[in-house]
């Protein structure tokens, strides 16, 4: 098991990249402690997997370092880093056994008879494979299977890390939610870091005790689930975290006000003396906007409202801006004179998407 560390990594696929577009990884400095729960979150093309290919060495980064409890791994072979990968697709035999494919990596690398049996043995029933041993793969469901590729990973005991390419996108919805907790007990059992890429907002946030949000190549922010919603670093974290996302609207600031187009929001507080001149954007998640008929506040117009039977989520326009309310699903959403009124303690200030206050 190791502690991971990135320093100054970066990776362009092209020989002399000349615009921050052609990076799929921007400058990166990060740690992962030794037997941490991580998530790599972000939408589709925004560099989780080319991470996690540097990480165990199918990819060779372009600059920077990767260090392995302070070894530097960077041109180190994937089998020299002893990490196990969990893919989208399982990766086992079908021709052999449960038992047999368990035992395969082992047996791969010389372990003897008595110590394989036993690691496949403590697998096995770590996962509850044990009635399935004897059972060739290929009959096998999806979820199953997928189980079977992690046992390959954790029967191992020199295993670094393991980590997981979307390892679940091919299960049904019900059975992810059980695998997904299965995974979480076997880390709390084997303490071993694992790394978990997806860009399913609820399979990291109930996966990892810390979520990596990555834009555009960019880590843009760390923290713990709670951190990402109550604190979001940019306007994106806002905006990709939460259901519906964080409203964001374009704001000229002024001390301890904003104003959105001709109105006026009262902030927390102004702006640092450093903060730069410019355009700026304030945050507000739907959660803390409060909606009344009349009344101080922005008025709004209600366009339409999705009862999903816990809440409601109430679609409005504001001068032309669209913003959204979360209420009580026992609450009543006026047909007129439609009014926010938001938490200024929960507002947040950006200047290009950074938060600035």
């Amino acid at each position: 098991m190791a502690c991971i560390e990135l320093e100054n990594l970066a990776h362009s696929y092209l020989v002399n990249p000349t615009q921050p577009w052609q990076w799929a990884l921007k400058k990166m400095n990060m740690t992962w402690r030794q037997g941490g729960a991580y998530a790599l979150l972000g939408p589709s093309g925004c560099g989780k997997t080319t991470l996690l290919n540097v990480i165990s060495g199918l990819v060779k980064p372009s600059h920077g370092r990767i260090l392995f409890d302070g070894r530097d791994v960077s041109q180190v072979s994937t089998e020299e880093r002893n990490i196990a990968q969990v893919f989208q697709f399982p990766v086992i035999y079908d021709t052999m056994t449960v038992a047999e494919n368990l035992a395969f990596p082992l047996r791969n690398r010389g372990v003897g008879k008595g110590e394989t049996a036993a690691r496949v043995k403590q697998v096995a029933h770590m996962l509850g494979l044990e009635p399935l041993m004897s059972r060739r793969a290929k009959g096998l469901t999806a979820d199953l299977k997928q189980k079977v590729s992690l046992g390959r990973g954790l029967v191992r005991a020199d295993v670094e890390a393991i980590l997981f390419d979307e390892p679940l996108t091919v299960i049904d919805p019900h059975l992810k939610w059980l695998l997904r907790a299965q995974i979480r007990r076997v880390h709390a059992e084997t303490d071993v870091t694992m790394i978990y890429v997806t860009h399913d907002q609820t399979e990291a946030l109930t996966f990892a005790d810390q979520v990596v949000v990555m834009y555009q190549g960019e880590v843009v922010q760390v923290g713990t689930p709670q951190q990402l919603f109550d604190e979001p670093a940019h306007t994106f974290v806002g905006y990709f975290i939460g259901s519906p996302g964080m409203n964001v609207l374009p704001a000229r600031i002024d001390g301890d006000r904003a104003h959105v187009g001709s109105h006026v929001v009262t902030l927390r507080s102004g702006l640092p003396q450093t903060a730069p001149a410019g355009d700026y954007e304030i945050g507000i998640r739907p959660e803390h906007l409060r909606l009344t008929r009349g009344g101080a506040g922005l008025p709004v117009r209600v366009r339409r409202f999705d009862d999903i039977g816990r809440v409601k989520i109430v679609h409005c326009d504001l001068d032309g801006l669209p913003i959204s309310a979360v209420i009580d699903e026992d609450e009543g959403v006026p047909a007129d004179s439609a009014v926010l009124v938001p938490d200024p303690t929960r507002i947040h200030v950006y200047y290009q998407s950074c938060k600035v206050a």
